[in-house]
C-alpha cells in the first residue's frame, strides 16, 4: 500500500508545523527544507488551509501555523481527506473500472480488508503521537538528498 506524494507531503508539513508550534514557516523555508517544487508544495498548504488544519497568514510576517493542537489532528483523518479515493486498484472505481474479471476475481474484497485495516490502525494516532516529546529541539533535520541516495546505494 503506499500514499500518493501529494499525502505524503501533507503529512510532512503538518508534521514540521507541530514541531514547531511557535514559529511562522513560510512555503519557501519548506520548500528549501525539503527539497520539493515549490509550485507542488503551494496546492498542499492551500489544500490544508481549506482542510482547516493550517492557518496561512499573508505578508511581510506572514507564514504558516497548525489550526488545531496537534492531539486533536487524527492522522487517518488526513489521509482520508487529502486521499478521499485511495483506490488500491482500478476495480476501487466503478465509475472508471474496465476490467473484465471482476465478477469473478477475489482481489479486490482481500484488498479493501487490508485498507480497512491499514486505515484502522492510522485513526488510532494522532499528530501529537509522532512530535517528540520536547518541541524545544525538533527532531526533523535536513539531510541533503545526495546522502539519502548515497545511503539507500550502501544497502
Amino acid at each position: 500500500m503506499q500514499l500518493t506524494l501529494y499525502t505524503d507531503y501533507s503529512l510532512r508539513v503538518l508534521l514540521y508545523l507541530g514541531e514547531r508550534p511557535n514559529e511562522r514557516i513560510t512555503i519557501t523555508q519548506m520548500s528549501e527544507y525539503f527539497d520539493i517544487s515549490r509550485n507542488h508544495l503551494v496546492k498542499v498548504v492551500h489544500n490544508l488551509g481549506k482542510l482547516e488544519l493550517i492557518h496561512t497568514i499573508r505578508g511581510k510576517n506572514g507564514g504558516m501555523l497548525l489550526a488545531q493542537e496537534p492531539k486533536n489532528i487524527n492522522i487517518a483523518a488526513v489521509v482520508q481527506k487529502v486521499e478521499p479515493h485511495m483506490n488500491l486498484l482500478e476495480c476501487f472505481d466503478s465509475k472508471t473500472n474496465t476490467c473484465p474479471i471482476i465478477k469473478s476475481c477475489g482481489l479486490k474484497h482481500i484488498l479493501f480488508k487490508a485498507k480497512k485495516s491499514f486505515m484502522g490502525v492510522l485513526k488510532e494516532h494522532t499528530l501529537a503521537d509522532l512530535l517528540p516529546e520536547n518541541i524545544d529541539n525538533p527532531t526533523i533535520q535536513h539531510i541533503p538528498i545526495e546522502q539519502v541516495q548515497a545511503a539507500q546505494l550502501n544497502k
